[in-house]
């Protein structure tokens, strides 16, 4: 469903800004740029916090239902049910809103516009804050961007439900410790083909109402003020009309870090001059000297208040409260029943299976007396939750979820087994003291799950992980400290072993692929998440999510961590076969692929539509993604690239038609100067569960054949 714009409604907003813009002082409106703006009560403006978070539910605002974190949503590859987990979220945050408004509460992260989704390109698995975003690839995140949008920001045709922020705009994905002073270099062609494609269709699609400058330069221009990307790209040649905010105290670094300008007034100026309207942080307040000595135009000012006062007035916070429906969305829907069961689904429907030998799941409790559960990430909350968090009023950890659902019948045994990332677990203690109990553990157990991973204290923005490495970058792709050693003792004692991973990035676990039967990827599973992992490993539910990144077996061949040439990046760009594929994930069922077929040998101007017949030919339900992807037959081209998706769920033996349209600009390829070109040729389109590379061959024993269509 999208948005109906009601474009009277909004020129009648746009014109109540202006007047209402047009009754304030100029120490007035300068305060009304900083994202704690205060109350002007002559004019019966209530005070305004515009910093809010909303990545995977209501964040640091108390109580909310805290979904699986971004990166687990993207795994799903489900449009649809991502526009229902942001749709949800958006709920809890009106009623949240409604609340705190009539207890007079204004307070930082009380509002309603959300600084989410992140739709960065997650380019390099050593960036720390890969785990907010949709994955690796263009498509997918501009997919799921907008359909997050939607869901956040609503269709009623005169209000918005909330107002989502599409970040960090542009060219944003580490290193998390050069952020304020790195220059990110990106040729056009790298630009529009990867760095802007999920932008564009947030703001063009799915109407984004705000958009979020980065920390770094870009191409030399520091992002909160750079003319290309807030005017040239995102005002002129897109078409954006919403608000423009700086990432928080950005615009300090232009003369602090970035050292494009000399003074704070010169940066205000810079940034307010190109585009930016809202000042997370403080420096705007050097606005009024800025205006006086002429350095902005007092008009400019007044553009970007009237920018954000349109989005305040289509939030329907100026308006009688009978008007707007979101308005009577009571508190009791916060962390209600139905939103704990609709979490417990989108934690099942994230998880990856990357591999399952001889079948050893899902297990079966009736042939079991003793389960053990070991490793740093077994009962940890902070595994569960990832960052830019909510609190839930209750969590199952990995350990809890098998414990819960085993009940009376099945003993559970557990040891911590090792610290996540220290060589011990008790600072006096001698290295790899849980040792002998992880062998003990395992000698009383029939099966033994290991779960291992990282969790937001290793992987995470600069300032709020605790590694002392990396400013929340990790610094290469191996299980930290001293889980492989603990997991090889697992493995050693003879007993069936499942590795559960809980990580927001790609590992290099080959080791664990060579000895390890079964291993799950559960992300950071929010807080059901330990629930979700006991329905998919004793078979209640089948697990159906697909990686949208690629497992690497190691950093080898992997370019520089700050070269931002895609050359070598991703699916798209790598010539070496990886760990784990893009668009791979296992089931516990099999589907089938036949009558593919396109309605069209040649691409018009209207493009091409796929389709085929896909069955469950299986014994268990469940879930299947139906992947297109376009190779253009040229060389020095991407790789088999993915432009369509359609999420499937069938009963065993059932069977449905799916189709896919392709619109021309799937067969497009950029030129070195950002132009969409298209070339006479042809093209191979390969529709089916997966990815058309060897190593998903290996790992399914499935092919997706080709279609061959002229260009």
């Amino acid at each position: 469903m999208e948005l109906t714009e009601n474009k009277e409604k909004l020129k009648e907003f746009r014109e109540r800004a202006e007047k209402l813009v047009a009754l304030m002082t100029l120490e007035e409106k300068v305060g009304q740029t900083l994202y704690s703006a205060p109350a002007i009560e002559r004019l019966g403006i209530r005070a305004y916090n515009w910093w809010n978070e909303a990545l995977h539910g209501v964040a640091r605002a108390g109580i909310a239902t805290v979904f699986p974190q971004a990166i687990g949503l993207a795994a799903t590859f489900d449009e649809d049910f991502i526009e229902r987990i942001a749709d949800a979220i958006s709920t809890e945050a009106r009623a949240k809103f409604n609340l705190q408004q009539a207890k007079d509460d204004t307070d930082i992260y009380k509002g309603l516009t959300f600084w989410s989704p992140n739709v960065n390109i997650f380019r390099d698995p050593r960036w720390g804050r890969g785990h907010e975003t949709f994955g690796e690839d263009p498509h997918l995140t501009s997919r799921l961007g907008v359909r997050f949008v939607r869901g956040l920001q609503g269709h009623d045709e005169n209000y918005l439900k909330a107002a989502a922020c599409a970040k960090h705009f542009a060219v944003h994905s580490g290193p998390e410790s050069e952020r304020h002073y790195f220059n990110a270099a990106a040729t056009k062609q790298d630009m529009y083909e990867t760095y802007l494609p999920a932008f564009k269709a947030c703001v063009q699609e799915g109407h984004v109402e705000a958009v979020m400058g980065a920390y770094n330069r870009t191409n030399g221009e520091p992002c909160c003020g750079s003319r290309t990307l807030l005017q040239d790209i995102l005002r002129r040649e897109w078409g954006f009309t919403g608000h423009v905010t700086s990432d928080c105290w950005a615009i300090k670094d232009f003369h602090q870090g970035h050292h494009v300008t000399d003074t704070p007034v010169e940066s205000v100026a810079l940034a307010m001059n190109n585009g930016c309207d809202l000042n997370c942080g403080s420096l705007f307040l050097y606005l009024k000297q800025a205006v006086e000595e002429g350095m902005v135009e007092e008009s400019r000012l007044d553009q970007a208040l009237v920018n954000l006062f349109t989005t305040r007035m289509k939030l329907g916070v100026f308006d009688s409260p009978e008007d707007n429906p979101y308005n009577h969305i009571p508190f009791s829907v916060v962390d209600s029943a139905p939103m704990q069961a609709l979490n417990r689904e989108a934690a099942v429907r994230s998880m990856v299976l990357l591999k399952n030998e001889g079948g050893i799941l899902p297990l079966d409790k009736k042939k079991l007396k003793t389960v053990g559960v070991i490793g740093p990430n077994a009962d940890s909350r902070a595994a569960l939750v990832g960052n830019y968090n909510g609190t839930a009023s209750r969590y199952w950890t990995v350990l809890e979820g098998i414990q819960d659902y085993l009940g009376e019948d099945v003993r559970v045994v557990t040891s911590q087994g090792c610290h996540l990332y220290k060589d011990r677990c008790e600072g006096l203690a001698q290295a790899a003291d849980r040792m002998s109990e992880v062998k003990g553990v395992c000698e009383m157990s029939d099966v033994v799950i290991a779960c291992m991973g990282l969790d937001a204290t290793l992987e995470g923005e600069e300032g709020d992980t605790s590694n002392d490495y990396g400013s929340g970058d990790k610094p290469d792709l191996n299980l930290p400290g001293l889980q492989e050693e603990v997991l090889e003792a697992i493995c050693a004692s003879g007993k069936p072993v499942v590795l559960v991973l809980l990580s927001g990035s790609a590992l290099a676990v080959s080791w664990a692929d060579e000895h390890v039967p079964a291993i799950l990827q559960g992300w950071y599973p929010g807080a059901q998440g330990g629930r979700a992992v006991a329905d998919i490993l004793f078979g209640e539910r089948n697990p159906e999510g697909k990686l949208p990144v690629t497992f690497y077996r190691s950093l080898d061949g992997l370019p520089d961590f700050r070269d931002y040439s895609m050359k070598g990046r991703t699916y798209r760009y790598m010539t070496e076969k990886p760990l784990y594929p893009f668009g791979y994930g296992l089931s516990y069922t099999r589907f089938s692929y036949s009558h593919v077929q396109a309605d069209a040998s040649r691409v018009g101007q209207d493009g091409v539509t796929v389709s085929a017949t896909v069955k469950n030919t299986g014994g268990m339900a469940g879930g299947e993604t139906v992947q297109v992807y376009v190779k253009i037959c040229r060389d020095n081209t991407p790789n088999a690239q993915l432009k369509g998706i359609q999420k499937l769920h069938l009963a065993p033996g059932e069977e449905k038609k799916v189709s896919v349209h392709l619109p021309r600009e799937a067969f497009g390829l950029y030129d070195e100067e950002g132009r969409l070109q298209f070339y006479p040729g042809e093209a191979e389109v390969f529709l089916g569960g997966q990815a058309p590379d060897a190593r998903s061959r290996e790992l399914t024993g499935q092919e997706v054949l080709p279609l061959r269509v002229t260009l």
